[in-house]
């Protein structure tokens, strides 16, 4: 029996959806937002509760799955994703960063397929939202399983679930790359929201009007109160769309016989394609010829041994899939197993790259919409743009010293699938080129207020040696040439008013008269000016701007 004509069955499908999104600024002007506060504020008002972490336990409660993944990490990693101990922190400072609310009314997940009659139901053990500490960015997390599915359905389950808006319309109606329809589901059964990829007019009139895709309506209901960030919408948090709406997604196969596994099932896993035949490739020879070598790490795969080859990863940065033996304990267990490190380590190891690329894709976007709101004949446009760019500027070195690092375990498939994954998702090149644009705009700022003071220098320079003879006026009349000793006192606070008001008009104007006069005093200093060009360099002084521009260059 060929390949093809075999049912390969999925004894163990599991898959959790990640969805980074931007976060629009609660509190304008401040430069850490902490959203997550409304949502403990309104606890009543919506599903969400924050979720205890591991070490809120008593120490002799603590679980061995738990430990499997704290020793996962390096130190400095152990602290971004756990804080630390309470007895060598002070208040806040020694907090973990991550903040993870989950709602518990979603239970189940029916979807439609266009390639089954029949819709799959998937349990859902867990919805949350991540939160994290100084970085306007939130993560929905979304995990989903099954058993006994075939394989092409559950190709076809990673490949159209995670996505947030049909990229088209058959002719038919339905959604291009979408499940058919998608329904969220309470614990005893009732339907809580269902999807409308259906509705193509209400797409296309939305982006019409907002510049931006409509989420559809399920996704909508499971982020409530979290809104679009769109004036027509009413909500405290916002939210925006930071990176392609297809969900990155993590992926636990177990079956039966791994061997059934063709290459082209592999390469459709792998890279998340669309469910085909078995004995067909999804793209070209020549585009995966290279698949294993660049996708899989196959240390413990070896289709050459018999019996079961192993445990196969593959990561493309967009996901990451986990394929084994179902009759492996180890792979199977949910503890100490394959099974418990896939739902915590892999998706931390996961997680961790795909925040680094939202971290640094926001604050990209916030430069852009800074620039876009910038006014350079505006003197408040200009002092909120400076404003902006100190804060993105400060945000960005705090983000480096407190999330960003290139490795993040020393065990070595885990060290792996996180350079696989960050390399594949281009964070390593990403990141100088934002550090290099933040510089640039630092830069530009530094260099503005130099110049700023270049030129208030210049103009005190130029008072100072027009005053220098006042000054020495001034001087040479107070040596005794008119004595006021003995004159009253309402005569001397006379001589003085005349004196001062004067003095203080010929100050202002000079100031006023500064810029011009420096220029000429810059031609008085030059030898190699006749004469004629020196004085034709004083009248300017006095001569309108327009004549003045035609004569000379303007200079800052």
């Amino acid at each position: 029996m060929s390949p093809a004509d075999h049912t390969t069955i999925v004894r163990h499908f599991r898959q959790i959806l990640l969805w980074p999104l931007q976060l629009a600024p609660i509190r304008q002007g401040a430069q850490i937002q902490e959203h997550w506060e409304l949502l403990e504020r309104h606890a009543a008002d919506h599903p969400w509760g924050e979720l205890r972490d591991e070490f809120s336990c008593a120490p002799g409660e603590f679980q061995e799955r738990h430990y499997s993944e704290f020793v996962t990490f390096l130190p400095y990693v152990r602290r971004f994703l756990y804080g630390e101990a309470k007895g060598r922190s002070i208040g806040k400072a020694g907090e973990s960063p991550i903040r993870v609310f989950r709602r518990s009314d979603v239970r189940a997940a029916r979807i439609q397929l266009a390639s089954r009659a029949e819709p799959v139901t998937l349990q859902v053990p867990h919805v949350d939202l991540c939160f994290f500490y100084d970085i306007d960015i939130m993560v929905l997390v979304v995990e989903l399983c099954a058993d006994d599915l075939e394989l092409a359905i559950a190709q076809d389950l990673m490949y159209r679930l995670g996505r947030a808006y049909p990229t088209y319309w058959h002719q038919d109606g339905m959604g291009g790359h979408c499940v058919r329809r998608a329904e969220w589901l309470a614990g005893d059964g009732a339907v809580l929201a269902t999807s409308d990829f259906e509705q193509r007019e209400q797409y296309l009139e939305f982006v019409g009007r907002n510049r931006a895709p409509r989420v559809a309506s399920h996704w909508r209901f499971l982020l409530q109160p979290l809104v679009q960030d769109l004036p027509e919408e009413t909500g405290q948090i916002r939210y925006r769309q930071v990176e392609y709406g297809r969900m990155p997604l993590i992926a636990y196969l177990a079956m039966d016989d791994t061997r059934a596994v063709t290459r082209g099932d592999f390469i459709r896993l792998g890279l998340v394609a669309s469910p085909g035949p078995s004995d067909t490739l999804p793209y070209s020879a020549h585009h995966v010829r290279d698949f294993e070598a660049r996708y899989c790490y196959d240390q413990f795969w070896n289709e050459e041994r018999s019996g079961s080859p192993g445990t196969r990863f593959m990561t493309c940065g967009h996901a990451f899939v986990m394929v084994g033996d179902a009759h492996d304990p180890f792979f199977m267990d949910r503890n100490g197993g394959l099974l418990g490190q896939f739902r915590h380590q892999y998706f931390l190891l996961f997680l961790i790259p795909h925040f680094h690329k939202a971290a640094l894709l926001m604050l990209s976007d916030r430069m852009a919409v800074a620039l876009n709101l910038l006014d350079i004949s505006d003197a408040e446009s200009v002092k909120r743009f400076k404003r902006t760019i100190r804060q993105l500027l400060e945000i960005f070195l705090r983000f480096t010293h407190r999330y960003w690092f290139h490795e993040v375990s020393d065990q070595p498939t885990a060290r792996e699938m996180y350079r696989m994954t960050s390399g594949f998702l281009g964070t390593d090149r990403l990141y100088p080129e934002v550090r290099e644009e933040i510089e640039d705009m630092s830069e530009y700022l530094e260099g503005d207020t130099l110049r700023r003071q270049a030129n208030t220098v210049v103009r005190l320079t130029v008072v100072t040696t027009f005053g220098l003879i006042g000054t020495v006026v001034t001087g040479f009349l107070g040596m005794n040439l008119l004595s006021m000793t003995d004159a009253p006192l309402a005569k001397r606070v006379a001589v003085i008013v005349l004196v001062l008001i004067p003095v203080s008009v010929l100050t202002f104007y000079t100031i006023v008269k500064s810029k011009r006069l420096s220029d000429f005093l810059e031609a008085l200093s030059d030898e190699r000016l006749p004469a004629r060009a020196k004085f034709k360099s004083l009248l300017d002084v006095w001569r309108p701007d327009d004549r003045v521009r035609r004569r000379s260059p303007q200079r800052d």
